[in-house]
């Protein structure tokens, strides 16, 4: 068994507790998206700080340019960049992915209040973890975020490279899909950026994304044992640090449900 099959194995328990994760099942109704979408975005925004972070250190993103040692993982990361940062949407208008869920939850109704305030604060310069306190969310949301930031900070691009690429697989359902074609067609409504924006993930990380980040692993880590226990320690904590931020959002839903 080679490296990343054996890292792979040792994730399926984890990957099989998020797959039967309790969220799905209470996910029911186009309220009980908005609910996913209002914590989901936050995850949404980090992922594009790991990216950032991997582009800092495995291209050259300074003056002036030296050429890296592995061009292989600089194209790969590049072409993530592209894809994450400058897409286009439905109408062809390039936008980032982040841009397109925002959009997408003022369609369905989602408030977009939290993250706007949290981005207004990290743009006036306050620290991640000052400007998560400002912010209504769950404390499942904050500690996602913190963790993302966490990692970020040990400047270790084969760490960093495990969160991206175990921790952030596309975990949304195709029941998520159906609730929204479902409400759709029973009001009338339109909510096409969603289904654009989801299919649209689903195409580029299973079609492209997802074979290419492990090859970056292989890359970054090589024939070092050390490297490769902790993209096993950092990927377990990641999806763990996801199946608790799942919990917090079926504990909200459930929640309003009461009330």
């Amino acid at each position: 068994m080679n490296r990343i099959s054996f890292v792979e194995n040792e994730l399926k328990a984890l990957r099989k507790e998020l797959r039967e994760h309790k969220l799905y099942e209470a996910l029911k109704s186009i309220e009980d998206v908005q609910t996913f979408m209002e914590s989901h975005v936050f995850a949404v925004w980090d992922f594009m700080s790991l990216l950032k972070s991997l582009q800092q250190s495995l291209t050259c993103v300074t003056l002036p340019w030296i050429p890296r040692a592995n061009a292989k993982t600089a194209q790969f990361i590049n072409e993530i960049v592209l894809g994450e940062e400058t897409d286009v949407n439905e109408l062809g208008v390039p936008k980032s992915h982040f841009e397109m869920y925002i959009d997408a939850m003022k369609q369905t109704g989602a408030s977009i209040e939290s993250i706007s305030n949290f981005i207004s604060e990290v743009y006036d310069g306050k620290e991640i973890e000052e400007a998560l306190n400002t912010v209504a969310i769950s404390k499942e949301t904050v500690d996602f975020v913190s963790f993302t930031f966490d990692v970020i900070r040990t400047n270790q691009p084969h760490i960093i490279a495990s969160c991206f690429t175990f921790g952030r697989e596309d975990l949304i359902p195709d029941m998520f899909l159906e609730i929204v074609k479902n409400t759709e067609e029973e009001n009338n409504v339109d909510y096409s950026k969603l289904t654009y924006y989801l299919k649209r993930h689903i195409e580029l990380d299973g079609d492209e994304h997802g074979p290419l980040s492990l090859q970056m692993i292989e890359e970054l880590c090589g024939d070092d044992e050390q490297k490769w226990d902790d993209v096993l320690y950092y990927a377990k904590e990641s999806l763990q640090k996801r199946i608790n931020l799942w919990d917090g959002i079926a504990k909200e839903i459930n929640t309003e449900v009461l009330v």
